[in-house]
């Protein structure tokens, strides 16, 4: 299974949400390969911070850049359960190659005017990349909300969301919780630390559950 975790605007948590998911993946004991196709390698930062840790599964991961990507991804996905491809944040040729060879693609939206102003530009990629690869499914979900209750710009980006063809509302909401950032800081998951915030633990939770539930029945009913 390939899940892409990408965007073109780059500040939007996706390593620290592919890392958190291979993390989860791992877990659940799947044999799982974190791709790192972002040139800041910060993916594979976190991967090799990890390999120091003791009781947390090791997740290897492979750097891919250009148009490799389209063919090493095809090659590693009959060697793995599950690729998990980071993406950097920007209209790429890497992500613009990932995009041909996955069926489930993952957005990333910060609830912020400035970012739901990329998506109309994201929602044209998508429409190109399924001219390719039909199968290809664009899903988004609201990064770094404020969890404020009073702040109402998760909600406002709900609803411009609901304009778009390509690109669907997955539901969920993940809050800015610091618990995130020092996790990643660690190696670790969120779930995986001393003290786990449970608030960042069922938020991220909500997250893998949409995005392998969804996926795995829907390979089911293929099959």
């Amino acid at each position: 299974m390939v899940i892409l975790i990408g965007g073109e605007k780059g500040g939007t948590g996706k390593t620290t949400l592919a890392t958190n998911l291979a993390a989860l993946r791992s877990n659940e004991g799947r044999d799982v390969l974190l791709v790192d196709t972002d040139k800041q390698g910060s993916a594979s930062d976190w991967a090799a911070v990890r390999e120091e840790i003791e009781g947390v599964p090791r997740i290897p991961s492979v750097q891919v850049f250009g148009k490799q990507v389209t063919s090493q991804v095809q090659d590693l996905e009959a060697r793995y359960d599950d690729l998990i491809v980071d993406a950097g944040g920007r209209d790429s040729v890497e992500l613009r190659s990932a995009m041909v060879v996955t069926d489930r693609f993952y957005v990333p939206l910060q609830a912020s005017q400035f970012d739901v102003w990329t998506i109309e530009r994201m929602e044209e990629l998508v429409e190109q990349a399924q001219a390719i690869n039909p199968s290809l499914q664009a899903r988004v979900f609201i990064n770094r909300a404020s969890p404020h209750p009073q702040v109402r710009e998760a909600s406002e980006a709900e609803e411009i969301l609901e304009e778009f063809e390509h690109l669907v509302f997955s539901g969920v909401v993940l809050h800015d919780r610091i618990a995130f950032r020092r996790a990643a800081g660690n190696g670790v998951a969120v779930t995986e630390t001393e003290s786990p915030d449970p608030k960042a633990c069922n938020e991220v939770q909500a997250l893998y559950d949409a995005i392998f539930e969804q996926t795995e029945t829907a390979h089911a009913q293929e099959a």
